[in-house]
């Protein structure tokens, strides 16, 4: 792509040429010769020429431009970069003009495919929001509803690149915005995406560059009505490549349905398939499975989507039958057979094939053998039966094979245009073009010559539609383009298809001879093209060819050329396959009705085959509008967040892109609006921007000065030459040069000027310091002086004291000394003399005390000797007591009569809880007792035995005393022993008793426990019948009231006047004629129902039945005449409260609706408000029945209490409707007044009521939404206008600072005023009709609400708004509404200033300065806490100073919110950036009460048709109408 020269200076910012990344950016530092020499962001140094270099734009911005027409230099470095960057952002879409490119992100991105990113293109001009696939589906849905012309969106890309799934977008947002019939189940695009599984099974398969690649082209034809809606689709598919079926080259593979097909068990073993392996159209590649796929997996999703398409199992069958067959076709092989150019089977496995292959196509084995060893020639002798050799057979083989696939895959898409429904009526449609891109590999055979010979067509399409463009872009800014030359491709359309010496000519006439070559053909072919400029031979082949073609050079090999294009039509193959007794295959070859050719064998070449289908595609294509999308594929390993810069470039070069560009550069590649023209420009010659001439002239008097030529000014833009604007940049560089050297200069004056002030105050202020030092120096000299005398002056005073104290102390010392020696003296003796006194005393008692002792201790011996007498004495008396059984004998035998004693009550025990255990309750309370006796017992025989223990152990000591007794104490000690043990067995008798004791008592609490959950379970069923039987009742009386309701109505319409007829009892007789009807005679007497009102005076006896009624309907009518009236007439104000409401409260209130149970005339009231609010003007109608209608139910809910709405009163009789007499003082009337608040009496309102204050509640709602709506609608066009500063006042921006601390904050422009005014007639209106401050503040909140989504979201969706001075704008324009609401006070504004929220800290990111300066933390917690990160990241993606050129946040930061972002994705908790509009209602019921203070319905003003109607007389009579009053004549309920 040559660009041209361009102006070199050092410093200059370039890209240079690099094997690894196609292009670097690079700065000229020197000059060396005709070379230049630069130095890489690597920092390495390289010397290249100038032609090999390509400007760059130091300013561009990081995140790129969403339009590279809008690129300052447009060539393929620039290109290539700019992907880049959108793409490291996730902005996937840019556009070339009209040509959308879409990056593959392999990442789920579910925030760009949302409805409510449909919503936001819909209708959207085309470039006005961001790139997007949706843009370019609305655009093409525009242009067709606008032009009536159908249109086409053609899709192209490389095998991965995202092509299928762009196409799928398509379709969804076509059926977005089309619709389709109600009657319909399933969408348009659901039914062709339905299919999309069933094509790819049979028309995919996997390629060197992509597992999934599509080997067809497909045209997906959505058809329309005149209406716009999606009517039909038809899929029609192009060039599919059949030489795959019969072979394939290592590491592709074969169509993915063979490969299912022997994956499945079931259906492998049925149609005796095994491994791929083992089958020869498969086994040629050795890549049998894909990574990350199973084959079986995708089996089942085969078949399901042949179940959603419709074809039958019969019908699955009978496909899976064919496919197994052509497999075991590809498996016979041939070997020469006994005759001379004959073939025969080769052996038995081939012959096991042949009768597989037989039996599935359900055809005779000896016709199929025949038809592939011999050839019938038909002659006028008769038909000749030609052997074939082993070449020749394998031909015809394979030749069967793919005819039978590609009858097959027609006939699938043939049912899946039937499954979807086409439209042949419908005159426009779109159609979605996916086809395979341009190929070019390692090895380049036939098929990638026909698939590049078909993009050859489509880039010829595209550059005609591209130059078409350009012309219209000139054409429309009025500038003179003839001279601009058109870049073709047709010498290579020429080359290749041209007769009758093109390249398929030649191959086609190569084919036609059996003993010509690939050597012969291409030896034929250099000799008529040795001299073709796109065509040469390849350097290292004789055979092999090169193309250049518009993506590049291409090296086509010819060894298979001629059997790939060879396609014989063998009549004997038809006439085999139809006879066939498989009705699915047999349809698939249906019968020849006459055959023209001697020959069974036709020739038919698939290049020119080929080319009739291309040829037929640009028909349709050339019938259409196009539109063009090129898919990319930023890195063969599938990766998001990957860009490799040589594959990308590649595929641009192959897609056409940089040929689009090439055509741009042949005419005015760089194009400007006058205002950002002037915006970068204009410092070149600031003395033309003083605002005295428009834009266009300014711009060309500053190109004019410059003395650039080839230049074109349009109407709104200026038209600049290839290189032109490299001139102006590099202008615009020196004057910021010499601009930065000035400022410099001016710098560095100022520095040294600081310096030298800087310096000199210091110098002050050190002289000043010495003299002070000095002074201070002095001044402490003297001041030592005059210490040190006063110093010495003390010094000798306090020795002098020092002295003085000194003997002072001696004196005292020695006077203290004497005196406490003299005291001590007199101590000491007086202590002597006592101790002498104490130690006297002491010796006494010691000598008396010792006499004592000694006379106590003899005593003491002579009683010691006369009680042993004494003990020897009872020892001997003991004695004879043992030898006679003494006491311990007894005691045993008491205890064994007692424990004979228990044993017997234990079995008396157990006999009566045998026998008694009905009464166990009686008998659990025996049994304590008894163990409480038996416990006492226990406890005597316990104390018993303690005391014997007791004696036992008295007896012992006695005998320890006495050895001789010994023996006899032993024998007492055993039998002590055996008591123990008999103790501790009557101790385990005890526990036992416990144990069964506490058994029993579970036992007892088990049986409460159930007998509670069965009385607890008859208490439910006694309240459910007690239930069922109120409902019962209930419904008996609903039954009944709406019996009486239907005879009152009847009633009305057979007896009413004619006259009335026409009217009111017309309209409702017709209305409630489907309520329940009772037979005349099954209805009760009047004089049998009890009237609503017991005490009330009979009427007179003289009126009949049918009177009373007329007379009723007739005051119903008259009621209803009056009610309409007020509804229909405004009735104004009083005091602030509507007279409407005020009128028809009191009304309902005096005529006693609330109590009636049966009444129609709440449904009047409410369909009369519709209906006014359907015929009125809304602006006016609307508020002022928002104000009524709300005072209304403020009336209903402060007056009304249901109490007991639902159930059952007296029934009223057919009579009790008509006039009565006035009852007796003293008697109640039929309401209940249950007390009063704020003067107000509360009325017990029936079921009616209760209904009638929910339907009012749902009027109130409705009209408060269409309020709303009508306000957003109003405000909708303002907003779109709001969002973008307008270009006015751009030219004065030469001469206006440039520094961020001095930048003039904008005024807002008359779009914020418009605003403002809407606000204020808002208020105007609302105010006027005394809508209550309540309402208003709820209208104001959310108008404001979707004032900051509408402009929050244009914010996110256009990159062109979010720049700094925009920022400023809208800034500046939600300080105007700041300052409206902080007027209207927060009583009508409430948080209306908080409701901005996302776009105030929007707009406050984008007006901040040292974005880079700022964290992530710093962002989401003090800049933008309320914005989520996705939003975050896309304003500091799309953000780009327009004023000073500063850059958006830091890489770093950006890195962190990608990062998040991904998480995100991943766990699909991310949402749209987008806002939602809340379309709910703001308040309940409750809040209403709560809210609107209350309203007094009397002392209004009447309106003056009151006095026409009797029935509202008592309105005049009555002027305050607090509650209800007793009138002179009951009135009828209603």
């Amino acid at each position: 792509m040559p660009e041209p020269k361009m102006s070199l200076r050092k410093g200059s910012q370039v890209w240079i040429e690099d094997k690894d990344v196609a292009w670097t950016s690079a700065e000229i530092v020197g000059f060396i010769g005709k070379q230049v020499q630069v130095v890489t962001a690597s920092g390495k140094k390289v010397l290249t020429f100038p032609e090999k270099m390509f400007p760059r734009d130091p300013d561009a911005d990081h995140g790129g431009v969403d339009d590279m027409t809008k690129l300052t230099y447009l060539n393929e470095p620039g290109v290539l970069y700019n992907l880049e960057r959108r793409y490291a952002l996730n902005d996937i879409y840019t556009y070339t003009g009209s040509i959308l490119i879409a990056v593959n992100p392999f990442t789920k991105l579910p925030h760009l495919y949302n409805t409510h990113m449909m919503e936001q293109y819909k209708r959207a001009q085309f470039g006005e929001l961001s790139p997007h696939v949706f843009a370019v589906a609305d655009a093409s849905y525009r242009a067709m509803m606008n032009e009536g012309r159908s249109q086409s969106i053609l899709v192209s890309g490389e095998s991965g690149a995202g092509k299928t799934e762009t196409t799928k977008l398509i379709m969804q947002y076509l059926t977005f915005v089309g619709g389709r019939a109600a009657t319909d189940e399933r969408t348009v695009e659901q039914q062709v995406l339905e299919s999309n599984p069933l094509l790819e099974a049979f028309g995919n398969a996997k390629t060197v560059r992509n597992d999934n690649s599509s080997r067809f082209g497909k045209f997906v034809e959505i058809q329309f009505d005149v209406n716009g809606r999606i009517s039909g689709a038809a899929i029609r598919t192009y060039l599919l490549e059949r030489s795959r079926v019969v072979q394939i080259t290592d590491p592709e593979r074969n169509y993915h349905c063979f490969y299912q097909l022997c994956a499945s068990p079931r259906d492998a073993e049925k149609y005796k398939l095994d491994h791929p392996s083992h089958f020869h159209y498969l086994n040629q590649s050795r890549t049998y499975e894909l990574e990350g796929l199973s084959n079986a997996e995708e089996f089942i999703k085969t078949r399901s989507a042949m179940e959603i398409v419709g074809i039958s199992h019969d019908e699955q069958e009978a496909i899976f039958r064919t496919l197994a067959a052509i497999l075991h076709l590809g498996n016979i092989k041939f070997s020469p057979g006994k005759e001379h150019d004959s073939s025969v089977v080769k052996d038995q496995k081939s012959s096991f094939h042949l009768h597989t292959a037989a039996s599935l196509l359900m055809c005779d084995v000896k016709l199929l053998l025949s038809m592939l060893c011999t050839r019938s020639i038909q002659t006028r002798e008769g038909i000749i039966v030609k052997a074939l050799d082993c070449n020749a057979a394998v031909s015809s083989r394979d030749a069967l094979a793919k005819t039978v696939y590609s009858r097959l895959f027609d006939w699938l898409v043939e049912k899946i245009n039937r499954s979807v429904g086409q439209d042949l009526e419908s005159r426009i449609q779109i159609g979605v073009l996916d086809i395979y891109g341009f190929e070019c590999f390692k090895n380049n055979s036939f098929e990638q010559f026909c698939i590049n010979f078909a993009n050859e067509k489509l880039q010829q399409h595209f550059n005609e539609h591209v130059f078409k463009m350009e012309q219209e872009e000139y054409s429309k800014e009025e500038i003179n383009w003839s001279y601009i030359e058109f870049i073709d491709n047709q010498d290579v359309l020429d080359l290749i298809e041209k007769k009758p010496l093109g390249i398929i000519a030649l191959l086609d006439e190569a084919c036609m001879f059996p003993k010509s070559t690939h050597e012969t053909f291409s030896t034929k072919l250099f000799q008529n093209f040795r001299y073709h400029p796109r065509l040469e031979k390849a350097k290292f082949s004789e055979t092999d060819f090169v193309i250049s073609h518009y993506a590049g050079k291409v090296n086509y090999q010819t060894e298979t050329f001629l059997d790939k294009n060879r396609d014989y039509i063998v009549v004997e193959h038809r006439s085999l396959l139809s006879s066939s007794r498989c009705p699915f295959v047999a349809s698939l070859f249906p019968p020849l009705l006459e055959e023209v050719s001697r020959s069974s064998y036709k020739f038919s070449s698939v290049a020119s085959r080929f080319k009739q289908q291309l040829q037929a595609l640009m028909e349709t294509l050339n019938s259409t509008e196009p539109h063009y999308i090129r898919c990319v594929k930023p890195n063969s390993l599938n990766k998001p967040q990957k860009f490799e810069n040589l594959s990308v470039l590649h595929q641009l070069r192959c897609g056409g892109v940089l040929e689009a560009v090439r055509i741009s550069l042949a005419g005015y590649p760089t194009r400007r609006t006058y205002s950002e023209f002037l915006d970068r420009f204009g410092l070149l010659a600031p003395e033309l921007m003083d605002g005295s001439c428009d834009e266009k002239a300014t711009t060309e008097k500053i190109l004019q000065k410059l003395k650039l030529e080839n230049f074109q000014l349009g109407r709104t833009k200026v038209f600049l030459r290839a290189g032109q604007i490299g001139v102006l940049d590099s202008r615009r560089a020196e004057v910021l040069d010499n601009a930065a050297k000035c400022i410099q200069g001016r710098l560095k004056t100022f520095i040294a000027r600081r310096s030298f002030v800087s310096i000199r105050a210091v110098a002050l202020s050190l002289q000043a310091y010495c003299r002070g030092y000095l002074a201070r120096a002095v001044y402490e000299a003297k001041r030592e002086e005059a210490a040190a005398i006063t110093m010495q002056q003390y010094a000798r005073g306090w020795l002098c004291r020092r002295a003085y104290f000194e003997l002072h102390l001696s004196a005292v010392i020695i006077q203290s000394s004497i005196r406490g020696f003299s005291t001590r003296r007199r101590f000491l003796y007086r202590k002597e003399h006592a101790s002498a006194s104490r130690i006297q005393a002491q010796w006494r008692m010691y000598r008396l005390r010792s006499a004592f002792r000694h006379h106590q201790n003899s005593i003491t011996a002579i009683q010691c000797l006369w009680r042993r007498k004494v003990a020897k004495r009872e020892l001997r008396r003991l004695r004879q007591e043992a030898n006679e059984a003494g006491a311990l004998r007894l005691a045993k035998s008491k205890l064994e009569k007692q424990l004979e004693d228990l044993t017997l009550r234990l079995q008396l025990e157990k006999r009566l809880r045998l026998s008694n255990e009905e009464a166990k309750s009686t008998e659990m309370t025996k049994l304590q007792k008894r163990l409480e006796a038996v416990n006492l017992e226990l406890d005597v025989s316990k104390l018993a035995t303690i005391n014997e223990c007791k004696r036992v152990s008295m007896l012992q000591k006695q005998l320890d005393s006495s050895m001789q007794e010994k023996s006899t104490l032993e024998r007492e000690l055993v039998g002590m022993t055996q008591l123990i043990k008999e103790n501790v067995l009557l101790k385990g008798s005890l526990a036992t008793l416990e144990k069964k004791n506490s058994a029993l008592e579970f036992e007892l609490i088990k049986v409460q426990r159930e007998s509670d959950d069965r009385m607890e379970k008859l208490r439910e069923v006694e309240q459910k019948c007690v239930q069922l039987q109120q409902n019962f009742r209930s419904l008996e009386e609903k039954l009944s009231n709406l019996e009486d309701e239907n005879h009152v109505l009847r009633q009305k319409v057979f007896s009413a006047s004619p006259k009335s007829r026409h009217g009111f009892a017309k309209q409702f007789s017709d209305k409630y004629s489907g309520a329940l009807v009772v037979p005349h005679t099954e209805r009760k007497p009047g004089s049998e129902t009890p009237t609503p009102t017991k005490h009330i005076v009979p009427f007179s006896l003289g009126f009949s039945e049918s009177r009373r009624s007329k007379l009723t309907v007739e005051r119903h009518q008259e009621n209803f005449d009056f009610l309409s009236r007020c509804i229909k007439e405004d009735l104004g104000f009083k005091d602030g409260k509507p007279v409407a409401a005020c009128i028809i409260y009191n009304c309902l209130l005096h005529w006693r609706a609330f109590e009636s149970e049966r009444t129609v005339i709440f449904d009047y009231i409410i369909e009369g408000i519709n209906d006014v609010l359907k015929v009125g003007d809304e602006n006016v109608t609307l508020p002022y029945w928002l104000s009524n209608s709300s005072a209304l139910l403020c009336l209903l809910q402060r007056n009304l209490r249901s109490n007991g709405f639902l159930t059952a009163t007296s029934q009223r009789s057919t009579g009790s409707a008509g006039l009565t007499g006035r009852g007796p003082p003293g008697l109640k009337s039929p309401f209940k007044y249950v007390g009063f608040e704020d003067s107000m009496s509360h009325v017990e309102a029936r079921y009616p009521a209760i209904l009638f204050k929910q339907q009012l509640t749902a009027c109130v709602e409705k009209i408060f939404g269409l309020i709303r709506d009508n306000l957003k609608k109003e405000i909708s066009p303002l907003l779109g206008s709001c969002i973008q500063a307008p270009k006015s006042g751009r030219v004065h921006a030469g001469k206006s600072s440039k520094s961020p601390g001095g930048a003039p904050q904008q005024t807002p422009s008359s779009q914020w005023d418009s605003i403002i005014q809407f606000l204020d007639s808002l208020m105007s209106h609302l105010s006027e009709n005394h809508v209550p401050s309540f309402f208003i503040r709820k209208l104001i909140t959310q108008v404001f609400s979707f004032i900051n989504i509408s402009l929050f979201n244009s914010l996110l969706l256009r990159r062109e708004c979010c720049t700094f001075s925009n920022g400023e704008y809208v800034k500046s324009g939600l300080a105007e509404l700041e300052k409206w609401i902080v007027n209207a006070k927060e009583e009508f504004a409430g948080t209306s200033w908080h409701e901005l929220n996302y776009i105030r800290q929007a707009v406050g990111f984008l007006v901040i300065h040292q974005k880079r300066k700022k964290s992530l933390e710093e962002i989401r917690q003090d800049l933008c806490p309320a914005l989520t990160i996705r939003q975050i990241y896309r304003i500091s993606t799309m953000y780009w100073d327009d004023k000073y050129g500063t850059q958006s946040v830091s890489n770093e930061v950006v890195a962190q919110m990608r990062e998040i972002l991904n998480k995100d994705s991943q766990n699909l908790t991310s949402n749209s950036f987008l806002l939602d509009d809340d379309l709910s209602i703001p308040f309940s019921t409750e809040d209403i009460y709560m809210a609107i203070p209350a309203v007094d319905p009397s002392e209004i003003e009447l309106p003056g048709f009151v006095s026409d109607y009797p029935c509202a007389q008592f309105l005049a009579q009555h002027p305050k109408l607090n509650g209800p009053t007793t009138t002179p004549k009951e009135v009828p309920h209603q």
